[in-house]
């Protein structure tokens, strides 16, 4: 049946997972067959942060929920070959990959883009390619490689990034207090003077009439307090930021490949190696 590109579409950007449901990665893009134009590969980012673009064969793949899942082991998939992620894949790649995922490689296309033949055991390739003077490995598993084995393993690369934490806003409002103080004031009050009739003063004593009605009249004041309110700036207040810095631990599990020594070939390790090269544990 062909496979309708359409459909492949909607997988660009959803999750690669295996069998077991283990995450491979996101599906960075799909790869055509060259003549016929039908989806064969997923180039799936894979890696720490997706630094690595891995190659899966299309076929067996197949929807699960809103992830893809592909008939291959996140293992696998991560020993891969590496190709170049350049749009299309050279007949070289092609041999490499589907010698890897034990399935076999012709020139002759079937009409889904796949090779002829569908999967296949797993051959032992012992003779050079032809033409392409590259030395020929001894992995059993397939892949055409020299012949070292490859010891990888994962480091931490360990960063930061401005993230916001909060927001602090400065505010202004208005409060009203009660606010008492003593003011000094005075008022006049009226006292009586008297004073006797001298020869000084005899004179106004006597002017005017012998007997009449009089009547005097004295304005007395007082001071009260007067209240009055002005408005005095009294400081400035801004907001400032200062950065301080912290100790933060930061844990994270990393995986390394181990090489390990098999003399009788039946499975069972008997020497460790480690990364300097020494034998670091016999069994």
């Amino acid at each position: 049946m062909t496979t309708n590109m359409n459909d492949m579409r909607s997988w660009v950007g959803r999750t690669a997972t295996d069998s077991s449901g283990d995450k491979i990665g996101k599906i960075e893009d799909i790869y055509l067959d060259d003549q016929t134009g039908q989806p064969e590969w997923l180039a799936v980012k894979t890696g720490m942060f997706g630094a690595n673009l891995s190659f899966i064969p299309l076929q067996g793949a197949a929807m699960q929920g809103d992830d893809v899942l592909v008939p291959f082991s996140k293992a696998q998939v991560k020993d891969a070959p590496n190709a170049a992620a350049d749009g299309a894949l050279s007949q070289e790649e092609e041999a490499r990959l589907y010698a890897h995922y034990g399935m076999q490689y012709g020139e002759n296309r079937s009409d889904s883009g796949l090779p002829e033949g569908g999967m296949a055991t797993q051959q032992v390739v012992e003779t050079s390619m032809s033409g392409t003077g590259e030395t020929v490995g001894h992995d059993t598993s397939g892949p055409v490689t020299d012949d070292a084995m490859t010891r990888s393993e994962e480091r931490l690369r360990v960063g930061t990034q401005q993230v916001e934490a909060g927001r602090v806003r400065l505010r202004k409002w208005i409060e009203t207090e009660q606010v008492t103080t003593t003011v000094p004031v005075s008022r006049e009050e009226v006292r009586i003077e008297r004073e006797a009739i001298t020869d000084a003063n005899v004179g106004k004593a006597m002017d005017g009439p012998a007997l009449s009605e009089e009547e005097h009249e004295v304005v007395l004041t007082a001071e009260q307090p007067v209240v009055q309110k002005e408005v005095t700036p009294v400081e400035r207040i801004r907001l400032d930021t200062e950065t301080v810095t912290e100790q933060v631990q930061v844990s994270e599990s990393v995986a390394r490949e181990r090489i390990g020594l098999d003399r009788d070939a039946d499975g069972q390790v008997e020497e460790i190696i480690d990364n300097a090269g020494g034998t670091t544990e016999t069994r």
